[in-house]
């Protein structure tokens, strides 16, 4: 399934897979560490996550986005997973992690064959990155919010996401 979505300057861009909306159950992934051990949605079972999905954390919006999730995750501390998803290459978000001192979170790579992206609809076809989305997951793993930001260049709506994941923790 293809989709159209706007990728700031350079226009409307062609997202793959569906668009998922509350209510739907999320997609079943596997992702690699900055460690390259691959990381699959089933550690995150039995917990609510929200999911940060970025083109590349190091760029300005995507940045901002990663820490606003990074310290978000120290504060509600184990109730919630709390996981950052791009298509850089783990050696690249290790670094970033590192030198930005994000370590509440998880960051995960989709490089290989951005099969998050085919499965959340955040693959941008012919850029081969990731829109930008934020996906509220419960612990019986159901959607309970999902937005795809419409410009890569916005931010997601970061008070709606927390209210719809301390919803889940409460």
């Amino acid at each position: 399934m293809e989709r159209t979505g706007a990728f700031d300057f350079l226009g409307p861009r062609t997202l793959v897979g569906p668009e998922l909306k509350p209510g739907d159950k999320a997609p079943a992934f596997t992702l690699i560490s900055n460690k390259l051990q691959e990381v699959s949605s089933d550690s995150f079972a039995g917990k609510p996550m929200i999911i940060s999905v970025v083109p590349s954390v190091d760029t300005s919006v995507c940045s901002v986005q990663t820490h606003r999730f990074d310290q978000e995750a120290a504060k509600l501390g184990d109730a919630i997973n709390v996981v950052g998803v791009s298509v850089d290459l783990p050696f690249a978000q290790a670094r970033w992690c590192g030198a930005e001192e994000v370590s509440n979170m998880q960051v995960l790579s989709d490089y290989r064959d951005v099969s998050f992206g085919d499965a959340y609809g955040t693959h941008i076809k012919d850029l081969r990155l990731e829109s930008r989305a934020v996906f509220v997951v419960d612990a019986d793993g159901v959607i309970r919010y999902a937005e795809y930001v419409p410009v890569a260049g916005q931010h997601p709506d970061y008070d709606a996401v927390l209210t719809a994941a301390k919803d889940l923790v409460r």
